[in-house]
């Protein structure tokens, strides 16, 4: 067991970490941002429902974005503190300007969440668009609270 490396995710400490945009790995043009939308730890994390409905949204919302093409992956963090955004030769400002740009569309979308189907979703009743855009909406505040991120882990 002594050989096998931790993951880099393991070594951020977790106790210092605050909702935020951050890379935590590179790999050649496939740059790794983790999402961070609640402490870590705490007894404010995303339940289920709200994670699935705002997983739907984005991942919809930015493969359809000006960025569609890089976007290798978009999906939640099991510790319910955010979601993995991977991405292919694309800046960090850039990056930062389409996920407000996501978020914001997801505030503002009407009708149903995209894939609430049985068709389309293997837990399709577990979706709330509200819920989505409460998570959205309070995730976009953070963004917009500074005027500019370093996007390291510190």
């Amino acid at each position: 067991m002594n050989s096998i490396k931790k993951i880099a995710s393991f070594t951020v400490n977790h106790e210092k970490l605050l909702p935020g945009i951050y890379v935590s790995r590179k790999d050649g043009d496939t740059v790794t941002y983790d999402l961070r939308t609640r402490i870590p730890n705490t007894d404010d994390l995303m339940d289920n429902a709200t994670m699935h409905s705002l997983e739907h949204m984005f991942a919809t919302y930015i493969r359809n974005s000006e960025i569609a093409d890089d976007v290798v992956y978009f999906g939640p963090m099991g510790c319910q503190t955010g979601f993995y955004l991977l991405v292919n030769g694309k800046e960090n400002d850039v990056i930062l300007s389409v996920v407000k740009a996501t978020l914001e569309k997801i505030i503002a979308h009407t009708g149903d969440i995209f894939g609430k189907s049985a068709i389309e979703c293997g837990n399709f009743r577990n979706l709330s668009l509200e819920k989505a855009k409460t998570e959205a909406k309070r995730y976009l505040d953070v963004l917009n609270s500074k005027e500019s991120w370093d996007f390291l882990y510190e």
